[in-house]
């Protein structure tokens, strides 16, 4: 059976989704783009030229081969962040969005409450809505009963590459939804993104941990196959763990 990532009514392959930031050239976001096997790509509406007629970042992106996903990033309010969405519409033609409302500069730790505000006006305006949020499981609830096509819970605060720091609040998260969870911000390294996948996660999002790598590139196929690698053992059902030793060769049936 095809193990395939749906959110809504798209379907994807790679369970890996990247952002555009930081990165030291638009030739080697490209690049990295390409090494990641990404199918969806994210750009924050706030620091994208949407004007097709002036050169922009879109332009080093090949909109026929990747599925733009823009962000609100940046929004302190949910009037900014329902705003923002509703001119990423109009210009890009997509009603994909990741929706994030920051509470602060500091932590950039989503603002909860204004989250669920925004998310409640644009899931009825037809958008299909990707929230960033804490690791709250009751939070994860209240989106998915509002309609949203996904949850994406930090693993960590953004750009800080820490990595997985709370898995049983996830793991209870994973035990109480029905829509994906896509771990968004705080993966600083491959074995941050097999950690996520092995617990269940449906999917990942970075951007840091693939930009601000010493070799953006390479970085980027590293976070590939681990995602590959994650989803493949979480799939295979790992071996209970256990106190003491068990033989790994038989201890009956030998030839004397």
């Amino acid at each position: 059976m095809e193990d395939v990532l749906r959110i809504g009514n798209r379907t994807f392959c790679s369970r890996l989704m990247v952002g555009t930031g930081k990165y030291p050239s638009n030739g080697i976001m490209k690049a990295a783009l390409e090494a990641s096997g990404a199918e969806v790509v994210t750009v924050a509406v706030r620091r994208v030229n949407l004007d097709r007629n002036k050169e922009s970042l879109l332009d080093h992106i090949d909109l026929k081969k990747y599925t733009l996903l823009p962000n609100t990033a940046g929004c302190y309010t949910a009037e900014d962040a329902i705003r923002t969405a509703r001119l990423a519409r109009e210009a890009l033609d997509t009603d994909f969005l990741k929706l994030e409302v920051l509470g602060d500069e500091k932590t950039l730790f989503p603002d909860n409450e204004a989250l669920l505000e925004a998310a409640k006006v644009l899931v009825k305006e037809g958008f299909t809505i990707l929230p960033y949020t804490n690791d709250d499981p009751i939070m994860a609830r209240k989106l998915e009963d509002i309609g949203c096509a996904a949850v994406m819970p930090l693993a960590a605060p953004i750009g800080s590459g820490l990595g997985i720091r709370n898995p049983y609040n996830l793991r209870i998260i994973l035990e109480t939804i029905k829509v994906p969870v896509i771990v968004d911000a705080g993966v600083g390294t491959a074995s941050d993104a097999a950690i996520a996948m092995e617990l269940g996660c449906h999917g990942l999002l970075m951007n840091t941990g693939i930009a601000g790598a010493k070799d953006p590139v390479s970085m980027a196929k590293a976070m590939r196959l681990a995602t590959e690698a994650g989803r493949l053992a979480y799939l295979s059902g790992r071996i209970p763990k256990k106190l003491f030793a068990t033989a790994s060769s038989p201890t009956t049936g030998l030839i004397e």
